[in-house]
């Protein structure tokens, strides 16, 4: 394990992001999360410092290698030896806890087997990425009447957690045509049920 981590959104913060969970209304104060030209120019963040954060990252996980002796990230995947519990911040409940079959080393329940790159992934191939697929794509299709002549339409779909985001090709689809003033109120209505996440969107 261990091959791959993400860094969430740190690197947005090293931009100026303070966190108004906002976004998604189109009002960030920083100008990161907004297409509102006056929020926009409070935007001050610059590509150098993403990258010094991650120079400042990057020396500081080497430190932490050193000190443990390792010379590289492919030296320390699977060696969950290196793992300790904190016993100070166990409590009655987690004392009881065992993390022996999560600290064992991969490398010794299949010895010889390579620990590294054992299967190759793709991220990025329409295939991987669900594209093809995606439940806008539906949408746009069932709207079409909307689309062309401002007929209402009512659309109801299922919905699952692969669905995290949706509406953003529907509405850029109603705006290529209509502009900023868009549609009349209740020209397309959506209905989804089903169940998706605190994540999930609808633009």
């Amino acid at each position: 394990g261990a091959e791959e981590f993400g860094f969430a959104t740190t690197p947005l913060i090293a931009l100026g992001c303070i966190m108004m969970r906002k976004c998604h209304l189109n009002t960030c104060p920083v100008g990161i999360a907004t297409q509102d030209p006056e929020l926009r120019a409070k935007f001050a963040g610059k590509p150098e410092h993403v990258i010094n954060f991650f120079f400042h990252l990057a020396e500081e996980v080497r430190g932490h290698m050193a000190s443990m002796g390792f010379r590289s990230i492919e030296e320390m995947v699977g060696r969950a030896d290196m793992l300790r519990v904190d016993d100070a911040h166990l409590n009655e409940k987690t004392k009881l806890l065992d993390f022996g079959p999560i600290l064992t080393p991969a490398a010794s329940l299949a010895p010889g087997e390579p620990q590294i790159n054992t299967m190759g992934q793709d991220h990025f191939s329409r295939e991987a990425t669900g594209l093809d697929s995606i439940l806008d794509l539906d949408l746009v299709e069932a709207a079409a009447p909307a689309l062309e002549s401002a007929t209402p339409v009512s659309i109801e779909r299922p919905l699952n957690n692969l669905n995290r985001a949706v509406g953003a090709i529907l509405s850029n689809e109603v705006s290529k045509r209509y502009g900023g003033a868009g549609l009349p109120d209740g020209t397309i209505n959506v209905l989804l049920r089903g169940h998706t996440g605190q994540s999930f969107g609808f633009s």
